[in-house]
């Protein structure tokens, strides 16, 4: 993890500049620490964290966010996927918004919980990427959520979700795709 490609700099910076181009600069902003904050919708707790130090991930950082996300009805909780907490931080880095907090809608899911929302609700996956840590539902404090989604969408990585009527995005690490 500490040898970073240059191949991993152009596909987190959005994969449009050619290798030529690339700057030692941009080089140098993958190698600085990386800085989220949360707050979560349901539980009101608030985290604000460097989970990368620009060298290696943080495991202690990392098992708080693992505490932070976890299922808050079941009290449940699951490693989070860190290359989810990449594309948060990349989306923050490209919207020039590095005070912004997410808010949290959803983390880990336990299965039970998977289910529980499956049966009141339509758009709830079988085998959602929530119960394996590779997902999570939020929005900017300061940020109109459809911005929110078309940066994660120009950053072309994982899964983006947006749901208008409740004014959130789900993000996650599996195949690029968009609805």
């Amino acid at each position: 993890m500490s040898n970073i490609s240059r191949r991993t700099v152009i596909k987190r910076l959005g994969a449009s500049a050619s290798v030529g181009s690339l700057s030692w600069s941009a080089l140098a902003a993958e190698r600085a620490p990386r800085h989220l904050s949360f707050t979560h919708l349901h539980t009101g707790k608030q985290l604000n964290l460097t989970y990368h130090d620009g060298r290696q991930y943080l495991p202690g950082a990392l098992s708080e966010v693992n505490l932070f996300l976890s299922d808050f009805r079941t009290k449940e909780s699951h490693p989070i996927d860190p290359a989810l907490l990449d594309i948060l931080h990349d989306l923050k880095t490209c919207l020039d918004c590095r005070n912004s907090k997410f808010e949290v809608i959803s983390g880990y899911r336990s299965p039970a919980t998977n289910e529980q929302l499956r049966q009141a609700s339509v758009g709830v996956a079988k085998k959602s990427l929530h119960m394996q840590g590779r997902a999570i539902d939020v929005r900017l404090s300061d940020m109109d959520s459809d911005r929110l989604r078309q940066a994660a969408i120009s950053l072309g990585r994982g899964g983006v979700g947006y749901y208008p009527s409740s004014n959130f995005v789900h993000l996650d690490t599996g195949r690029f795709r968009y609805w």
